[in-house]
């Protein structure tokens, strides 16, 4: 899999861009805040529907000189895959001004594929993608809707019957929460609380078993990769931990559905008085353990970095086993904080990969072997252009 051609236009500071992109290792050179992570989060976007670093589309737009208004941002590509090519195109279209400040405003997001205008759910998996990130390590080290979202979106990204699972639960929850705060205001019935919870069951059993395959399948390849970075002084574990609990017990996939139920009915009043549902998926974790120790709590900054670029390139693999086709990667900074032999080591796997995109501040920390045959940009306030020479 192949992005050929990038174009960007009014998206964060690239006013307008027209990129080709080769095939094989990219590296995009660049101070700070010239746009090289802006550049990654576009096609991030295009693969997924949903940027890594926002959550408001608004903010994806750009603002000219003196913040001029804009009327929005358009993103297309064209991706090479491995049985036909695929155009994707966004656009973050400005929502009428309600406020007297223009950036107070939203945006609408208009999705087409080969020119056909489609939902957001048809554009993941499209094109697939593995982004690493700093802010990663927050995977490890912060929130758990942090990890349930890593896994939403790499199951999404193999399984489309698992993203509609996904958002069917989400709207199941946005229901149910809603009858709970009724009960609680005696405007509602308990025994109204019996078809949701079927319904929480049902997709809710499928996204745990989902979950539960991903971190098995991740943890046993992620682990042979953090031994190699680490000289196999370091023995990764990754544990899902389901909010059933013990119950949980996926080779008995009826015996998980009936705990689920009788979990639900055993909450129920504390449900009510908290006007919300306390039980089910969307109250998963996952654990990482590095030689037995919880790297959330106890891991140094650098054995989290190792460990989450482990586990982005287990992800890959996973990707490149299921569907029998390579996903581009996205490695933003990523060689900061790593010694000389784990860098050595990352630059050994990646560059098996049909495209590899990677953001740099410099060119020092990549070794000669790896440099000359890869394409060199430079990126100065949202311009880029090629780079001839590799020292410049």
């Amino acid at each position: 899999m192949i992005i050929k051609h990038l174009s960007l236009t009014n998206f964060r500071n690239y006013a307008s861009l027209e990129l080709e992109l080769p095939p094989r290792v990219v590296i995009v050179r660049g101070d700070n805040a010239q746009g090289k992570s802006n550049l990654l989060e576009a096609i991030y976007l295009l693969s997924t529907s949903r940027s890594p670093h926002t959550t408001t589309d608004r903010e994806l737009i750009h603002w000219g000189e003196e913040g001029q208004d804009i009327w929005g941002a358009r993103l297309v590509t064209e991706v090479k895959r491995a049985r036909d090519e695929v155009r994707l195109e966004i656009a973050l279209q400005q929502e009428t001004q309600l406020l007297p400040s223009p950036r107070g405003s939203g945006a609408r997001k208009r999705i087409r594929i080969n020119g056909v205008a489609r939902r957001a759910s048809d554009l993941v998996g499209q094109v697939k993608v593995v982004m690493f990130s700093p802010q990663d390590i927050d995977v490890v080290s912060g929130a758990p809707n942090l990890r349930r979202r890593y896994l939403d979106i790499t199951n999404s990204q193999l399984d489309r019957a698992y993203l509609r699972s996904l958002q069917h639960l989400q709207k199941v929850l946005l229901q149910r929460n809603r009858l709970l705060r009724l009960i609680q205001d005696g405007r509602a019935r308990p025994q109204e609380l019996h078809f949701w919870d079927g319904e929480m069951v049902e997709h809710g059993c499928r996204i745990m078993a989902h979950r539960h395959q991903l971190v098995a399948r991740l943890s046993e390849m992620a682990r042979d990769i953090h031994h190699g970075l680490t000289q196999g002084t370091e023995n990764l574990e990754i544990h899902y931990l389901p909010n059933l609990g013990e119950a949980f017990t996926p080779d008995r996939p009826e015996a998980v559905a009936g705990a689920f139920h009788e979990a639900l009915e055993r909450e129920q009043r504390r449900e009510i008085a908290a006007g919300m549902t306390l039980v089910g998926p969307h109250r998963d974790d996952v654990r990482f353990e590095v030689n037995g120790a919880d790297m959330g709590r106890y891991g140094s900054r650098g054995q989290q970095r190792s460990l989450v670029l482990a586990l982005r390139l287990a992800e890959a693999n996973l990707i490149r086993d299921r569907s029998g086709e390579a996903p581009v990667l996205l490695l933003d900074d990523f060689l900061s904080e790593l010694d000389r032999e784990r860098r050595r080591h990352l630059l050994k796997a990646i560059a098996l990969y049909e495209q590899v995109i990677i953001t740099a501040t410099d060119l020092e920390p990549f070794e000669p072997s790896f440099l000359s045959p890869a394409t060199k940009l430079e990126v100065s306030r949202g311009v880029i252009r090629e780079l001839r020479d590799s020292n410049p």
